[in-house]
C-alpha cells in the first residue's frame, strides 16, 4: 500500500467526481482509477461504487476513508515533528471557527504565527460547532473553536477557553426609544421582541442560545433578517434601523463602536446570569499529537482570554 493510493482515495472521496479528484491530485483520470482499484485489491473490499460517473463510496469506502485520512494525517504530523527538530515548528494547520469566535481568535493567531514564524493557518471561520467536531474527527482539520455543549465531543480533546458575551446592540437612538427597561430588574425579553431584529439563523448555537433563553422568559422572537454572518448583523445595526444580539467580543473589533449602545440580557437559566456560552478548542483525541497542533493548543492554554 503507497500513500499515494490513499491520497487518491481521500481526493475522490472529498471531491466526489474522478476528474476533478485527478485534477486535484495533479495525475490523470486513468492513473487515479487504477490507483484505488490496486487499493481495492490490497484491501479486499471494494470502495467506490462505478457506473458511467461516480456513484459515492460503498459502506466500505465510507468507513476505511476516515482510516485513510488519519494515516495521511500521522504522516504529515511525523514529517512536520522531523521538521521541528531541524528548524522549528512548521506546517499548515487547518483551523475551524465558529462565526462568533471569528474575531477572538485572530489574537491568538497573531500569537501563535509570532511565535512560529514557518507555521502557515488556513482559518475556516464560517462554521458550526457540529461540523467543526467531526470533521476534526474525521481529520479534515487539525483544531478547532466551538460551543461544545449540546454537541458530541467524543473522541476529541477539549479546552475551554472563555466564556462569550451575548449582548443586545442597536444604535443608542433605537434602544433609548424601546421598552426594554419594563422591569425594575433589568431589560425584559418582551421588550427585545418588540425590536426590529435581525439575527443568526436558526440551528447555529448563537442563536439557539437567544431563542432559548426567550421562550424562558415566555417570549418568542420574529426577526424580519437572518444570517449566518455576525459582520452583517453589526453592519445593520449601524444603520441606526434594526437591533441585533452578537457577542460582545465583536464591538472591540470595530474601528468606531461609539454609535452603538449594548444591553446585557438575562440567560435561559438565570436572571442574574448574562446571557452568553463557553467557547472551547478541540483536537482530536490521538497520541502522539502533531507538534502544530500542540504548539497552537500550548498558545490557547496561555492566551489571556477575555471573552
Amino acid at each position: 500500500m503507497l500513500f499515494r493510493q490513499l491520497e487518491y482515495f481521500v481526493s475522490l472521496a472529498a471531491e466526489r467526481h474522478f476528474a476533478r479528484a485527478a485534477a486535484a491530485c495533479y495525475v490523470s483520470q486513468p492513473a487515479l482509477s487504477e490507483a484505488i482499484r490496486k487499493l481495492e485489491r490490497e484491501l479486499g473490499v471494494p470502495l467506490v461504487r462505478r457506473g458511467q460517473n461516480f456513484e459515492g463510496l460503498t459502506t466500505e469506502g465510507e468507513q476505511l476513508v476516515t482510516w485513510a485520512r488519519r494515516i495521511l494525517a500521522d504522516r504529515d504530523a511525523m514529517n512536520l515533528e522531523a521538521a521541528a527538530f531541524r528548524t522549528g515548528v512548521s506546517g499548515d494547520l487547518r483551523l475551524g471557527v465558529i462565526p462568533g469566535a471569528a474575531t477572538t481568535v485572530a489574537a491568538l493567531v497573531d500569537t501563535f504565527c509570532a511565535a512560529h514564524p514557518r507555521a502557515r493557518i488556513r482559518l475556516d471561520a464560517g462554521l458550526r460547532s457540529g461540523e467543526i467536531a467531526e470533521r476534526v474527527r474525521r481529520f479534515e482539520l487539525d483544531a478547532g473553536l466551538l460551543y461544545p455543549d449540546g454537541v458530541d465531543t467524543a473522541g476529541l480533546v477539549l479546552t475551554t477557553l472563555y466564556r462569550e458575551r451575548h449582548v443586545l446592540v442597536g444604535t443608542a437612538g433605537l434602544l433609548d426609544d424601546a421598552p426594554l427597561d419594563d422591569d425594575p430588574a433589568g431589560p425584559t425579553w418582551s421588550g427585545v421582541a418588540g425590536l426590529p431584529l435581525c439575527l443568526l439563523r436558526p440551528g447555529m448555537r448563537g442563536r439557539d442560545l437567544v431563542d432559548e433563553a426567550a421562550a424562558a422568559h415566555g417570549t418568542r422572537l420574529r426577526p424580519r433578517v437572518e444570517t449566518d454572518s455576525v459582520a452583517t448583523l453589526i453592519a445593520l445595526t449601524e444603520t441606526g434601523r434594526w437591533a441585533s444580539i452578537v457577542p460582545h467580543a465583536w464591538l472591540s473589533a470595530l474601528p468606531s463602536p461609539a454609535r452603538l449602545r449594548t444591553v446585557a440580557l438575562p440567560s435561559a437559566l438565570d436572571d442574574a446570569a448574562p446571557l452568553g456560552a463557553r467557547v472551547a478548542l478541540v483536537r482530536a483525541d490521538t497520541e502522539p499529537t502533531s507538534v502544530l497542533t500542540a504548539a497552537f493548543e500550548y498558545e490557547a492554554r496561555n492566551a489571556a482570554w477575555t471573552g
